[in-house]
C-alpha cells in the first residue's frame, strides 16, 4: 500500500521527538524585566500596582532586594522607569544627576556589575502635563524643542552607568540627537535600543497607573502610531536605523506580531518587542479567575513573540518565569 498523505504526527508522537523537532526556544537571555522605581526614602516604597497584580512601585532599596532575588534566579537584564517625587513643566527630574533613575542605576551597577541595566528615556513621568515633550500654551507637543531634553536625559543615564538607553517618546529625530550627545561625550560604546515602532495603544492602560504617566489633557495619537498602519512601521524603523539605533523595538508585542515579522524580514538589526501592561494584565486576570492556565498561556504568548522575530522581549512575567524555574 502506498501512503498518499502527509503523516506529520510521526514527529509529534513523543515528548522526546517533539523536543528534537522544536524550532523556537525561550531563554533567560531573551528576557528583560521592567521595574518602576519610586523617588522615596529607603524602606518606604513597595506599593502594589492594582491593575498589574504581582507588580510594584519600588523605592531603590526595595528594587535592589527584588533584583537580587531575580539575579540569583538568572535575570540578565532589566529596564528602569522612574517615578519622581515632583513633576514640572521642564521635566527637570528626568536629567537630574540625583534623579530617581540615575540613583537606581548607580545602586544596581554597584551591586550587580554583570546585570545589564537599561533605562527608558522618556519625559512623560516628569512633565507636569504628562506628555512626552514640551507643550505650547495651545497644548501642542513640540518635537524639535524636546530633542535636547531627551539627549540630556540619556546622557545623564549614561553618566550614571546605564548599559543601554531606550528612547520611547516617539519624537522625530530623537535617536540622532541621543546618539550625537553620547558620541560627543565619550559614550560611543553605549547602544541605543529605540522604541522605533510604538503604537498609540489601548493596551497601555495599566502602565499609566504604574508609572503615573497619563496625560493631563488630550492623548498621544499625534506622536505615537495609528494601530491601523503597518507600512508606516517600516518607515519609522528605517529612519531610526539610519539615525544610529542599534536595536529596534515593536510595542506592544502581541497585537502587532505581523509588524514584528515584517520588520524581521526587512532589517538585520536585533529586534526587541515589549509585552506591555495590558497584555500582562489580561493573562493575569484570566489566570486568577481560573479561566486559563496562566503559566501555559504566558509561555505560549512569549514563544509567539519570539517566533515572530523578536531577539529580546521586555515582559513583566520575566521575574516570575525565572523565580519559578519555568525555562529549560
Amino acid at each position: 500500500m502506498t501512503t498518499s498523505f502527509f503523516r506529520g504526527r510521526r514527529l509529534r508522537r513523543s515528548a522526546g521527538l517533539r523536543a528534537m523537532m522544536r524550532e523556537t526556544f525561550l531563554r533567560p537571555e531573551d528576557l528583560i524585566m521592567p521595574y518602576f522605581v519610586l523617588e522615596a526614602g529607603d524602606g518606604r516604597g513597595r506599593a502594589p500596582i492594582g491593575a498589574m497584580p504581582g507588580q510594584f512601585q519600588l523605592s531603590v532599596d526595595m528594587l535592589e532586594r527584588d533584583v537580587d532575588e531575580a539575579v540569583n534566579a538568572g535575570l540578565r537584564a532589566c529596564i528602569l522607569f522612574g517615578l519622581p517625587a515632583k513633576k514640572d513643566d521642564l521635566a527637570s527630574g528626568a536629567y537630574a544627576e540625583d534623579g530617581v533613575v540615575q540613583t537606581a542605576v548607580r545602586r544596581l551597577k554597584k551591586a550587580f556589575p554583570h546585570l545589564q541595566v537599561l533605562t527608558d528615556v522618556c519625559l512623560c513621568e516628569y512633565f507636569s502635563h504628562g506628555h512626552c515633550g514640551l507643550v505650547t500654551p495651545e497644548g501642542q507637543v513640540q518635537n524639535d524643542a524636546t530633542l535636547p531634553i531627551l539627549a540630556r536625559t540619556a546622557l545623564s543615564h549614561a553618566r550614571a552607568g546605564a548599559d543601554m538607553l531606550a528612547p520611547s517618546d516617539m519624537m522625530d529625530g530623537r535617536v540622532a540627537a541621543i546618539r550625537d550627545a553620547l558620541d560627543d561625550n565619550g559614550f560611543t560604546h553605549l547602544p541605543v535600543m529605540s522604541y522605533a515602532v510604538k503604537y498609540a495603544s489601548a493596551f497601555y492602560g495599566p502602565f499609566r497607573e504604574a508609572a503615573d504617566s497619563a496625560p493631563r489633557f488630550g492623548d498621544r495619537k499625534g506622536y505615537q502610531m495609528d494601530p491601523a498602519n503597518g507600512r508606516e512601521a517600516l518607515r519609522e524603523a528605517a529612519a531610526d536605523e539610519k539615525e544610529g539605533a542599534d536595536i529596534l523595538m515593536v510595542k506592544p508585542a502581541g497585537p502587532y506580531l505581523d509588524v514584528l515579522r515584517a520588520l524581521r524580514e526587512t532589517s538585520d538589526l536585533p529586534l526587541a518587542a515589549y509585552q506591555v501592561s495590558g497584555e500582562y494584565a489580561l493573562i493575569k486576570a484570566a489566570g486568577m479567575q481560573g479561566w486559563i492556565d496562566e503559566t501555559a498561556v504566558m509561555l505560549e504568548s512569549l514563544l509567539g513573540i519570539k517566533r515572530a522575530g523578536a531577539d529580546l522581549i521586555i515582559s513583566y512575567f520575566t521575574a516570575q518565569i525565572l523565580l519559578n524555574r519555568l525555562l529549560p
